[in-house]
């Protein structure tokens, strides 16, 4: 998708009027101590993603962060993995080919951020190329517009360094079978710029039959000094990606069969997904004055993706019934955004002015093949469960076969245009309270022409999505904050693949989040963090007899929060987290994927310069699988974690990673009623890093 002058044109004119604007001697200006510009390197105590670098402690919003320390030291592979130990959230299965998150009772597969920048294609992200991870709870339209209705993840990548040469190499395997290689190397270029690789491998196994799969990726950043007060960071990142889909095991009288837990029900030459993308950015960054700064993102992103599978949608007690589908998509996105900061005082207040604009356009190609079994001529057979599955004969003993050519499901191509404005100020009322206020004004325009049915249905909204927070600080390390967010869902969902001529003619759902919190820094090393929310959807309808539209109340959730994470003492760290939700769907039954509760705790301790070890466990409460039904459920768990690092010399760490110590049988999500996963048993990851 060309990038068009008249866009970069009317961002540049723009941007220079607000420049202009902000550089007006009508108020006086002063730089203050809380927000900072930063520099080359991330710190855990700033949130990347609030555009602005705001203190933990001053944020009016229920956030986490883990760092890429945390990733190695606890051996993550995957977002799931991060969210696993992150209260406020837990997983969803995903149908086995894509990250998806509940956040706050919300499950989502789109709420995924690069950089601050949209990531909405539906894959697995590796973890390879990260400085940290942020998980922000809660309504996040103001900030990244659509959806965030429950909360969003922001990826932090690694940027080049100027002045400096480092790198590190990671290699590991685990007694799966799995193995991977991840290289890191920044070296300086010139005194004013700087190249940084990143790239990684990784060969997919895990408990399950037939699965398998590999993972490549390359991410090349380069900085620029421009001038003493203008850097430009550019960054490739390619992707292919392949593995094996496992949508889990049937249910029996309301929980999973346990009976099943090695049985696959997938065929090893059908069950697939493939991505391939390409990834390009730009960011273009500069310091206006002391008190003033901005930045530019042209974001571009190429990516091909593809799922095929078989799966159980039915079981009776003796036979299993088989569906599944073939569905490609091919989507290009390019965001350009950029936001200026301003610091300044006005009367006896002091101010830090957000001003966003961002412009998104989006093309989306999707293809849906039903399964054809020969034998029903339909998308649905029936089979007898063994291990492995025999899909060359069904219960009856009939021979049958499938294709995923002939049942054509549908076809659509899909064009979003998205332009936002937002506008966000943080007021230092006094030394004691804060105030936060801001509002994003997004006008969503969307075209699906259903190729298929030779049919096309377009919808446009302009939703104006508030936020304002209140902290009171009755000393310098402890505030306490109350919020009210708001975020929106077109009725195209958060993939854009349908839009129906009915779905069309309604406003979308809105999300509104009441929170309130407590956060203590105990000591610079040390954080706690409590909080409270209530959250409501609104949903727009049209009656079915007279047409007339109204409006409904739909999921609600309401629940509490808290985590503790840092330093003990000189020897032990500590990173514990708590939530406890409950919830209530549009009629009035309880929701899908809200566990009672949730904990977990890691914990590493220093046991000698060179050597330390870590301790985790999580306990997820007791879960509905479906939607205003008290069964089938996800039953309870606690899984047993345990890791080591021995330092061989000062620049090679040996480490062992242990999961699920105790071999506990656990279902740790689902996707429907027979689709329940297979939590994976005692496993052993042994890595190497090297720094040079």
């Amino acid at each position: 998708m060309p990038i068009t002058a008249n866009i970069i044109k009317s961002t540049a004119l723009t941007f220079s009027l607000i420049a202009g604007l902000f550089n007006a001697e009508t108020v006086s200006a002063q730089v203050t101590d809380e927000v900072v510009v930063e520099g080359r390197y991330l710190y855990t105590d700033q949130v990347n993603a609030l555009k602005t670098p705001v203190p933990i402690l001053n944020v009016p919003q229920s956030l986490s962060i883990i760092t890429d320390l945390d990733i190695r030291q606890q051996g993550f592979r995957e977002l799931a993995d991060i969210a696993r130990y992150t209260p406020g959230v837990n997983t969803s299965q995903g149908e086995g080919h894509r990250d998806s998150i509940v956040f706050r009772g919300v499950r989502s597969t789109a709420d995924f951020y690069l950089d601050g920048v949209r990531d909405d294609v539906q894959y697995y992200r590796s973890l390879y190329n990260l400085e940290q991870v942020e998980i922000l709870r809660g309504p996040n339209a103001l900030l990244f517009g659509r959806g965030g209705t429950g909360g969003i993840v922001n990826r932090v990548t690694k940027k080049a360094t100027i002045g400096e040469t480092y790198g590190a190499i990671d290699i590991g395997a685990d007694s799966f079978g799995a193995y991977d290689v991840a290289g890191d190397y920044n070296i300086a270029t010139s005194d004013k710029a700087a190249l940084r690789i990143n790239a990684h491998y990784d060969a997919l196994e895990n408990h399950r039959d037939f699965y398998d799969g590999d993972r490549i990726g390359f991410n090349p950043t380069l900085k620029i000094e421009l001038s003493p007060k203008t850097t430009l960071d550019l960054s490739y990142e390619y992707a292919d990606h392949e593995r094996f889909i496992d949508r889990g095991i049937p249910t029996q009288n309301g929980e999973p069969v346990k009976a099943f837990e090695k049985i696959t029900f997938g065929d090893k030459n059908i069950n697939l997904t493939t991505l391939e993308a390409q990834i390009f950015r730009g960011l273009l960054s500069h310091e206006f004055s002391e008190t003033m700064k901005g930045n530019l993102t042209v974001h571009y992103g190429d990516y091909k993706k593809m799922y095929r599978n078989l799966y159980a949608s039915g079981y009776d007690g003796t036979n299993v019934t088989m569906d599944g589908y073939e569905d490609p998509t091919e989507r290009t996105n390019l965001i350009i955004s950029g936001h200026l900061i301003k610091e300044f005082d006005l009367g006896s207040t002091q101010h830090v002015l957000l001003v966003g604009l961002e412009h998104i356009e989006t093309e989306n190609e999707n293809l849906r093949y039903n399964t054809f079994w020969s034998t029903t001529g339909n998308d649905k057979e029936t089979f007898s469960v063994t291990r492995p599955m025999n899909f060359a004969v069904n219960a009856a003993g009939v021979a049958t076969s499938v294709d995923f050519t002939t049942d054509l499901s549908n076809q659509t191509k899909s064009d979003i245009t998205v332009t936002s404005l937002l506008l966000q100020d943080q007021i230092d009322v006094s030394e004691k309270f804060k105030i936060m206020l801001g509002a994003r004004l997004d006008n969503f325009d969307i075209t699906v022409d259903d190729i298929d049915d030779a049919t096309s249905a377009s919808r446009e909204d302009e939703e104006v999505s508030p936020r304002a927070g209140l902290i009171y600080k009755p000393q310098e390390n402890l505030s306490l904050y109350a919020s009210y967010s708001e975020s929106f869902l077109p009725r195209s969902g958060e993939q854009f693949k349908k839009l129906s001529a009915s779905a069309s003619r309604l406003d979308p759902d809105i999300f509104e989040n009441v929170e309130f919190g407590i956060k203590w820094d105990i000591r610079p090393n040390l954080s706690f963090t409590m909080s409270y929310f209530d959250s409501e959807q609104t949903q727009a309808v049209r009656d079915s007899v007279t047409g007339e539209a109204s409006e409904v109340l739909g999921l609600t959730v309401d629940g509490i929060e808290l985590e503790l994470k840092g330093q003990l003492t000189d020897q032990l760290t500590i990173a514990a987290g708590y939530s406890n939700f409950d919830g209530e769907t549009g009629s009035g039954g309880e929701p899908r994927e809200i566990p009672e509760y949730t904990f977990s705790v890691w914990s590493t301790y220093q046991v000698t310069e060179k050597l330390g070890i870590g301790l985790g466990v999580t306990h997820q409460g007791e879960s509905n699988i479906k939607n205003n039904s008290t069964t089938p459920i996800l039953p309870d768990y606690t899984r047993v974690d345990l890791a080591a690092y021995y330092d061989i010399d000062e620049d090679m760490t040996l480490q062992l990673n242990i999961e699920n110590l105790t071999d506990e049988l656990y279902f740790p999500h689902a996707h429907s009623t027979h689709q329940a996963s297979v939590g994976e048993p005692l496993n052993a990851r042994v890595s190497v890093r090297r720094n040079f």
